[in-house]
């Protein structure tokens, strides 16, 4: 089944960016970007989408490897095809990539007429909701088990609207050092709240397979619902 169903075009206009586009009832009160992990807008990034737009939000998932390999849907609990999504994101370009996220902005805004726009992020899509956060305007964004935040911590002041980072205090991917260098860099930010989830591994609040933790999932959404609430409507 094909993954997408619209083409957003890029900031320079020598490409398009294929989208999957779920649209609300009636007007929509907000527009989100559902940012993939590396698996591709696979059918929970899709689930995740239709999700946003039930509660009555333009949502937007773009296929972040779309230069690389369009269309990709890789399943996290087989060991080849997760070593194929590392090794697309190892050679992905994340400035482009920001670039890329701009130019949905925009046709959030100018092209579909939805003033408030937030971006939710899972695993590499938890960077660039940071990423998000220090390099556009978006209103609001929201990052899910980010990978190499503490990397990214020199950004930091460039944070002008809401953001709020999920992290998992058991994540083999972003390390107990890391999490305490993402505490000492962003507890006394006044735009960033930081939630821990005690005992719970990367990939906690995923819609398909294994790595799913169902209370974790469900208080963290229930956060990031009011969070989008507040800054979105």
């Amino acid at each position: 089944m094909a993954t997408t169903n619209t083409e957003i075009p890029t900031l320079d206009g020598n490409g398009t960016i294929p989208a999957y586009v779920a649209r609300p009832e009636g007007t929509p009160r907000g527009a989100i970007i559902v940012q993939q992990e590396i698996f591709g807008v696979d059918a929970g990034i899709r689930k995740k989408a239709d999700g946003w737009a039930a509660k009555g939000y333009l949502a937007v998932a773009p296929d972040t490897f779309w230069r690389q390999q369009p269309g990709v849907q890789l399943d996290a609990d087989k060991p080849e095809e997760f070593q194929q999504a590392i090794e697309l994101m190892m050679q992905h370009d994340f400035d482009l990539g920001i670039r890329d996220i701009e130019a949905v902005i925009h046709w959030v805004r100018r092209e579909q007429g939805v003033p408030k726009v937030g971006l939710v992020g899972y695993c590499m899509g938890g960077r660039v909701a940071y990423m998000t956060a220090t390099r556009t305007d978006i209103d609001a964004s929201v990052g899910f088990y980010g990978v190499m935040i503490d990397q990214m911590l020199g950004e930091k002041h460039a944070i002008a609207k809401p953001l709020m980072l999920h992290i998992p205090k058991a994540d083999h991917f972003v390390d107990a050092e890391a999490q305490k260098a993402i505490h000492a860099g962003l507890d006394d930010h006044s735009k960033v709240t930081l939630y821990d989830y005690e005992g719970l591994d990367h990939g906690f609040a995923a819609e398909i397979g294994s790595r799913r933790d169902e209370a974790g999932a469900t208080l963290a959404e229930e956060r990031t619902v009011a969070f989008f609430a507040e800054h979105l409507g």
